[in-house]
């Protein structure tokens, strides 16, 4: 279980989901028998071990498939192969599917299937009222879902854009945030707030935000980051599942990504960092696109003699302490990529968590490379020099291994 930072009294005393309650069948055609009672466990090797009668134990330290496996394998493995915008409408279908009070809510989510194609085909399949298309009026419409959270539901509120919830932010800092506490635990807000983010091609200042290190200050709220479309569906599931508040954050370049993901039922926890690749020398800790910057800069590294510890943190708050304090004892070295502001962002809170608990194992001092402080430009040669840069993460590797 991850150390939870930050004081963090407004969420909920339960658990993000009830395992207890986890039994489920699999979507996927399996034989009479493998149906009662089965799950996947995919490991850390990319392994699969099909297990029965157990199906009340959830999978919670599963991790995704290397993004590095040969084609090869990855053709010879179990399962189905997704993009991960696709991968996101299964785990929301699937939930949908489970339980009736999950609905659907923001601009254009309905018959047009979202700007990203996220909830394509599900105003079809549950109706008008399940997936409703809103106005443009995200202060209302994230209102509306707090108080939907509030009387029973489980809405998942979809900004067209991260950059437009900014004109939630009452409604997702006082309210959401803030009414377990408030009410002094009358009422729980098991709300799904979600949508692309990040620096995408030349869209621009306004459509290019990061706004996990505005949300990270606000009481009650967790907030991971999927950059698999395996991590992806089963974040999803789990957010929808939890109790508390989830902004669940994706990235603009990442929703054509595609992997092989398991057939059948599987939740990823929403407190647990992934290894990405284990190693000796130095440990990377990155999110979101970052992870793909940081595995291309890692083929460079090993080339180079270089053995460095990869690690996806996914969850952005709590940060999972226990995975990547493990990782400094061994390799008393720590590179932070980030692709969010360097001024108050998640790198910045990260240091001061690993400085504060780990400092005596450290060998050298924390280097954190973000994006620099200024409005992303809309030319895509500046756009580029504001965000981290494989080379650039070569060139610290080598200064903290010196």
């Amino acid at each position: 279980m991850a150390t939870i930072v930050g004081a963090a009294t407004a969420l909920s005393a339960s658990k993000s989901f009830d395992s207890r309650k986890l039994h489920l069948p699999s979507r996927r055609s399996l034989s009479v028998s493998e149906r009662k009672g089965s799950f996947l466990v995919v490991r850390s090797d990319g392994s699969v071990v099909h297990k029965a009668h157990r199906a009340q134990i959830l999978i919670t330290n599963a991790v995704a498939t290397k993004a590095d496996s040969s084609a090869a394998s990855t053709a010879s493995k179990p399962g189905h192969e997704l993009l991960l915008f696709e991968a996101l409408r299964e785990g929301l279908e699937e939930e949908m599917d489970r339980d009736p009070t999950v609905c659907v809510m923001g601009e254009d989510v309905g018959h047009y299937g979202g700007s990203y194609k996220v909830t394509k085909g599900l105003a079809t399949k549950y109706g008008d009222l399940r997936v409703l298309d809103t106005p443009i009026a995200e202060n209302s419409f994230t209102g509306m879902g707090i108080g939907a959270a509030m009387t029973g539901l489980r809405p998942i509120v979809e900004g067209m854009n991260m950059g437009f919830l900014l004109l939630a932010f009452n409604q997702i800092s006082n309210n959401c945030g803030m009414l377990h506490y408030t009410s002094g635990g009358q009422f729980k807000i098991p709300i799904v707030i979600r949508g692309p983010g990040g620096v995408g091609r030349q869209l621009g200042a306004e459509h290019s935000q990061r706004l996990e290190s505005y949300f990270q200050s606000i009481p009650g709220i967790q907030m991971v980051a999927c950059s698999t479309p395996y991590n992806a569906k089963g974040l999803m599931k789990a957010a929808i599942r939890s109790e508390n508040p989830v902004i669940l954050f994706e990235h603009v370049l990442l929703y054509n990504l595609k992997e092989r993901i398991p057939d059948e039922e599987y939740v990823c926890s929403l407190e647990e960092a992934e290894m990405v690749r284990p190693g000796e020398h130095v440990t990377i800790l990155t999110y979101s696109r970052m992870r793909y910057h940081v595995m291309q800069a890692a083929k460079t590294l090993v080339n180079k003699g270089y053995d460095p510890e990869v690690i996806d943190i996914r969850s952005l708050k709590p940060f999972d302490l226990h995975t990547i304090g493990n990782s400094v004892k061994k390799t008393h070295r720590v590179l932070i990529v980030e692709e969010c502001m360097r001024t108050g962002g998640i790198g910045a809170s990260l240091t001061a968590a690993i400085t504060e608990n780990f400092n005596d194992y450290l060998d050298a001092p924390i280097i954190c490379l973000s994006s620099q402080d200024v409005p992303t430009p809309y030319a895509g040669t500046l756009e580029e020099w504001t965000v981290v840069q494989p080379a650039q993460i070569v060139t610290a590797v080598e200064q903290l291994c010196q």
